[in-house]
């Protein structure tokens, strides 16, 4: 019965790979190829080329003073930071809100069986997104040192660990998040202030072990002997990975009691807290003045409505809005410090920093993609929207302007904070206002291109909607892009072109793009969302 439950977990999350539900048939199996084909070119090829890169640079250093363990304690900790990043979001619906969670529960399927089919669709999701790091590590280090039986095992047993770790902390924010949101209101405020309080808390403790990893670096010979006071655990898990036996052994022990300990939590809560009623209670009819409002904003508030009903919606999709207006107080906290020293770095290429910021800022913002799912969250419900007497470009302009809404103010908060700090000229601060706003306008208009072209009604659980799909990864791919073509061709084209004529050109290409897509939706892109 695992086998059956964890077969369908798989085809849920990989459905799009196999079937055209636009087209209501199977797909053949060159275009099953092709697609796979194509995540693995965006995953391996991209992200697995340029964690490599680090890798290739880090290792041989470290590895030759001796100190492969604190190569490997780097990309543990780069690894449990992109796996909770990735995963912890889709614990609480994928293990206590999916819909079919009622019809299991009354078959004759032991708990354990459920949870533990919904727990692996969770750990694939953190092994995934730590394996983009870890492998590539792997590789540069067995092409450092000697390849022996003992290093192999203990990489791929470090794998594994790092991946459960990041199951155990994924599973632990999805369990305390359920708890709480069967006894309060606001369920879904409630929620995505409760994972920020979890995020803020573990990046704190992990930009606090990079620090010390760095201090170590610049102060070996003072802290040799100190070692095992210092890092204590982090050096065991570090030595994992260059296949000692003692670490491996106790290792594993320490991870396999924290797994031991999650799992009895999830197995002795799981049927309270997935059939727990969250009606909010018994509903009280209050007389009001009904008020008239114009298509759009009638519109716009179901958009906004459907976007806050859901934690993880805000959470996956909304969550970098709130990234910016940190990025805009650190430039202003931190920022007086840390621009001369990058100054420094870039003398021979003036205008550098000025051309990074404006692309973090650019990236980041691009990084938010309420647009993408919102056609495929619609679910079986998508025929109210096609049978309402309001044009279809308006309720494509209302999915739209909730992305807009909440991603133009904070970045225009970051790219003042910015100007702030850098005291550009007057053709400088133009370019640091507009050209972050036309990013934001093109990504919410192409991310909404690549929901309606890959839109999938027919789901159980909304998180493989909102995280798990092709497009939602396409999305974020062609986000990171962004920024890396911007601030890195920079290096390229920078001496020669100068930071405002290359800003200009990057801005007018984003415009046209902008222009090409938004007229794609007002008129492809309509009829094909009428006929969904």
């Amino acid at each position: 019965m695992l086998g059956i439950l964890i077969k369908k977990q798989l085809m849920e999350i990989f459905r799009g790979y196999f079937y055209d539900t636009r087209k209501n048939k199977a797909r053949s199996k060159a275009a099953t190829i092709g697609l796979v084909a194509l995540f693995a070119v965006l995953v391996v090829g991209m992200l697995g080329s340029m964690f490599y890169a680090m890798a290739a640079g880090l290792c041989p250093p470290l590895v030759s003073a001796g100190l492969g363990w604190l190569y490997f304690a780097m990309v543990d900790l780069l690894a449990i930071f992109l796996g909770v990043l990735g995963s912890a979001f889709t614990t609480y619906a994928g293990l206590y809100l999916a819909k079919d969670n009622d019809l299991l529960l009354s078959m004759p399927i032991p708990v354990r069986t459920i949870v533990a089919a919904r727990s692996f669709t969770v750990y694939l999701m953190g092994l995934l997104f730590s394996g983009v790091v870890i492998i590539p590590a792997l590789i540069a280090y067995w092409q450092t040192v000697p390849v022996t039986a003992a290093a192999v095992i203990g990489g791929i047993v470090f794998l594994l660990l790092v991946s459960a770790v990041v199951l155990v902390l994924s599973c632990l924010l999805g369990y305390g998040v359920a708890r709480l949101s069967v006894k309060l209101k606001n369920k879904s405020w409630i929620t995505t202030i409760l994972a920020l309080v979890f995020i803020t808390v573990y990046y704190v403790f992990y930009f606090k072990g990079m620090e010390l990893l760095q201090d170590f670096i610049l102060h070996i010979d003072e802290y040799t002997g100190k070692i095992g006071a210092k890092l204590g655990f982090l050096k065991v898990f570090g030595e994992v990975g260059e296949g000692k036996w003692t670490a491996i052994l106790v290792s594993v022990l320490a991870v396999f009691i924290l797994c031991a300990a999650v799992w009895t939590v999830l197995l002795r809560s799981f049927t309270k807290i997935a059939t727990a009623d969250r009606s909010g209670g018994k509903a009280v009819y209050r007389e009001k003045a009904a008020r008239e409002r114009g298509v759009m904003k009638a519109l716009e508030s179901k958009e906004f409505g459907r976007f806050t009903s859901s934690a993880n919606y805000m959470l996956n999709c909304g969550l970098s809005a709130v990234f910016l207006l940190l990025l805009g107080g650190a430039l202003l906290v931190k920022g007086s410090e840390i621009l001369p020293v990058l100054d420094a770095f870039s003398a021979q290429f003036p205008g550098l920093v000025f051309v990074l910021l404006v692309a973090a800022i650019g990236a980041l913002a691009s990084t938010v993609d309420i647009t993408v799912p919102s056609v495929s969250l619609e679910g079986r419900s998508l025929w109210i929207l096609q049978s309402l007497p309001v044009d279809g470009w308006d309720v494509l302009k209302a999915k739209m302007s909730v992305q807009l809404k909440l991603t133009l103010p904070p970045t225009l908060f970051a790219s003042v904070c910015a100007g702030i700090v850098l005291k550009p000229s007057a053709v400088e601060w133009i370019l640091l206002i507009l050209l972050p706003v036309i990013a934001v306008v093109f990504y919410t208009a192409f991310g909404l291109m690549l929901g309606i072209l890959r839109a999938n009604l027919n789901w159980t659980n909304e998180i493989t909607i909102i995280k798990q799909s092709l497009m939602v990864l396409i999305y974020m791919l062609a986000s990171f892009a962004y920024g890396l073509v911007v601030g890195g061709l920079y290096f390229v084209v920078g001496p020669d072109l100068g930071a405002v004529a290359w800003l200009s050109i990057v801005g007018a290409v984003t415009a046209v793009l902008a222009v090409l897509v938004l007229h794609w939706l007002k008129t492809k892109g309509t009829k094909r969302f009428a006929h969904l």
